[in-house]
């Protein structure tokens, strides 16, 4: 079908609707509502419904045919979302108190869409995360309620079906997809205790032991908990507000795994910094990690947590998966230039690099063909608008606000999965309506004394080119150990000092560089060949992650024991002894 997926267009001149490729005119079936007071729209999961406040009435209308649906007072509604099968309208506006200080009224509604009818209504004080989370099905309902998320049953609203109480939740996110839900909850550290993040399977909430998954951790101020499509792991992102060691004022982040079978890890990321984004693949087999101080690393990881390919480094902090996940967009947008890389997933190849400048918003077409850029107010408020491309790089449309007006919002119309099928990835480029802007390079500062003289490069960092960290099929060598990989780095730069001497007494330079090896940090344990060897490396190995726990023990403040302090200071020994014995001292 050549659905042509309309994009709502929110702003200062009202809210209209465009119609998508390939057409971009304005759509006739629904009427631009002209006021400039639209505060919020949202859409159905399926995209059949489409909801708006205008500062009086909350309106409801059926996409296909506009006709409006439903029409609800409540001129204050700043917050609008469907439940999953379209069977409830929520509406959030502002807590207030009564002059007096008495409790003010519930604020947030639950409308059933059929019959207009108001189900339920709660106080809920907060906007960040003020809507009631509902499986696919809609056979359960959940909301977080002072330090416990309360669970509702087939849209009952009168009766608390269940209760999931820890010490203090702080967030939780319920699973996608089918039966049985799975929820995963986030409590955070207090008193030298760490956080935790855990995984139960609704409804067996019957303490630690009823877990399905557990993680806990020291570093986190707050956390974002990210489900796969399938259900079946969560990467957690733990950030502290502040980075003790100065290096960073975004924080400090770290990234977990926790799968629903009992597993978890730390993600081992090559290069430090600030993690800026990170995304599933829609297949829930791997994930790309954006991260680094600039110029950022992005690398995508399997589910054993291992790279899987390096996109080396580049000016990016955004990741996006199309929606079947065969492409990959790795961009810089907020302080970057709006640099776009469009990747074949499955051959790791590039297709394109567009160039969408000073961008605030980021969409892929449910169709996983076209792609929306846009530049919103408040973020930025001159230059607002919208481009809509095709992921091989062309440029169809562009459409920028008179320069009185501003822009606010742009988004797709959504579908369910598997309207569109997956096409195959094309290479050249779709003919665009435009030509793509042509960014003019911006050219380094040279100071006045250096601008007449031949430019010699002189770079801060160096960039990594992107690298396939798969095993290489037909490859049977072992992988090195630390020591013998330190070894071959010093034997390889030995051997290019010797081509240089001699490159140099030929006066010709040949530029030679050390194949790039791979993260220490990703190197699988090696065997001796000796067991009893192999035996004592295991037991160093467990000394040592002994000696790491406590020392971030230390770091958060707990008091060691005499006895724990003595095995901290034997570390620098182990380290010594487990490097002689990999090395077959």
């Amino acid at each position: 079908s050549s659905c042509l997926f309309p994009l709502p267009v929110r702003g200062s001149e009202g809210l209209y609707m465009v119609n998508g490729p390939p057409s971009f005119t304005e759509s006739a079936a629904f009427r631009r509502d002209s006021g400039k007071n639209c505060k919020a729209v949202a859409f159905s999961k399926d995209g059949s419904l489409f909801a708006w406040c205008n500062g009086e009435k909350v309106n409801v209308v059926n996409v296909t045919g506009a006709e409006l649906l439903r029409s609800f007072d409540l001129p204050k509604a700043v917050c609008l979302e469907f439940s999953p099968k379209n069977n409830i309208l929520a509406t959030w506006q502002p807590y207030t108190t009564a002059k007096d200080g008495t409790a003010g009224a519930p604020n947030l509604q639950l409308h059933e869409v059929t019959t207009g009818k108001c189900l339920k209504s709660f106080i809920q004080k907060k906007m960040q995360n003020w809507c009631p989370c509902w499986a696919e099905d809609e056979s359960i309902c959940a909301r977080n309620v002072n330090n416990e998320v309360q669970f509702f049953e087939n849209n009952n609203f009168n009766t608390i079906a269940n209760k999931l109480h820890l010490q203090k939740v702080n967030d939780f996110v319920l699973s996608p997809g089918a039966q049985p839900t799975k929820v995963a909850v986030y409590v955070p550290g207090s008193k030298g205790a760490p956080s935790f993040v855990r995984l139960y399977q609704y409804p067996s909430f019957g303490g630690p032991q009823s877990a399905l998954a557990n993680k806990s951790f020291f570093k986190a101020d707050k956390v974002t908990m990210l489900w796969n499509k399938k259900a079946t792991a969560v990467l957690v992102v733990a950030s502290t507000e502040v980075d003790k060691t100065g290096a960073s004022y975004y924080g400090e982040q770290t990234l977990h795994y926790i799968a629903t079978n009992g597993e978890s890890a730390v993600v081992q990321l090559p290069k430090n910094g600030p993690i800026y984004d990170v995304v599933w693949n829609p297949s829930s087999v791997e994930f790309c990690v954006v991260y680094g101080f600039m110029p950022a690393k992005a690398t995508v990881f399997n589910l054993k947590c291992d790279p899987v390919f390096d996109f080396g480094t580049g000016p990016r902090n955004a990741a996006y998966y199309s929606p079947h996940g065969h492409i990959l967009v790795l961009a810089g947008f907020g302080n970057l230039r709006g640099q776009m890389e469009v990747w074949d997933v499955k051959n790791y190849k590039l297709i394109s690099k567009p160039v969408a400048s000073d961008s605030t918003y980021f969409a892929w077409c449910p169709d996983g063909e076209h792609i929306v850029t846009a530049t919103c107010a408040p973020r930025l408020r001159v230059g607002n608008g919208y481009k809509i491309w095709h992921y091989t790089g062309s440029l169809l449309h562009s459409y920028e606000v008179p320069s009185s007006e501003e822009m606010w919002q742009v988004s797709w119309q959504p579908c369910l999965d598997g309207v569109f099928p997956a096409k195959a990835v094309k290479y050249q480029a779709v003919p665009g309506e435009l030509p793509g802007p042509d960014p003019k390079p911006a050219q380094a500062y040279r100071p006045p004394a250096l601008r007449n003289k031949p430019v010699t490069s002189s770079k801060l960092h160096e960039d990594e080119p992107p690298q396939n960290m798969k095993p290489q099929l037909g490859s049977s060598d072992k992988p090195l150990s630390k020591t013998a990989l330190k070894n071959q780095r010093k034997h390889e730069a030995k051997k290019a000092a010797k081509q240089e001497a001699k490159a140099d007494g030929n006066q010709e330079s040949t530029q030679c560089s050390a194949p790039q090896s791979a993260p220490r940090s990703t190197m699988p344990a090696v065997s001796s060949g000796d067991p009893e060897v192999d035996k004592k490396i295991k037991n160093l190995k467990k000394k040592l992650k002994a000696i790491e726990q406590l020392k971030e023990q230390a770091a958060s403040g707990k008091q060691l024991e005499k006895n724990q302090l003595e095995k901290i200071q034997k570390e620098t020994a182990l380290l010594q002894e487990l490097e002689d014995l990999e090395l077959g001292v």
